[in-house]
């Protein structure tokens, strides 16, 4: 099992832009396929973005692509997840996942989360 933490939420202002981390321990995670998700109050987390495990693929939920940019740096067993341009309407719990199956440009979680990071988007 993988120990993820991630970092890099706060508060910003609709337009601004934060970069969320997620550090990995116990294992590396570099021949891992990754994963971030959101949850907002009262609704169902979703799906974001994710990369493969050599970081030459990528796949982005419709809202964010454009915006968002997902990247890892194996030396560091880190993903990184940078946010431009943010919604008020994407505020959330930003949680990373590990290992999940991602194919066909669709990321199926595990169940390796981290305790998530709170992203604020004031209006």
């Amino acid at each position: 099992q993988v120990q993820l933490v991630e970092s890099g939420g706060g508060l910003v202002q609709a337009g601004g832009s934060l970069r969320l981390s997620c550090v990995a321990s116990e294992r590396t995670i570099s021949t891992f396929a990754m994963g971030w998700f959101r949850q907002a109050p009262g609704k169902e987390r979703e799906f974001v973005a994710a990369i493969d495990w050599s970081g030459s693929r990528t796949t982005y939920a419709e809202s964010v692509s454009g915006r968002f940019t997902i990247s890892r740096d194996s030396d560091k067993n880190t993903v990184n997840l940078q946010m431009n341009s943010l919604k008020p309407e994407e505020a959330a719990v930003y949680y990373c996942n590990a290992d999940g199956a991602y194919y066909g440009g669709s990321y199926c979680p595990t169940n390796d989360w981290g305790q998530g990071t709170q992203v604020t988007v004031s209006s």
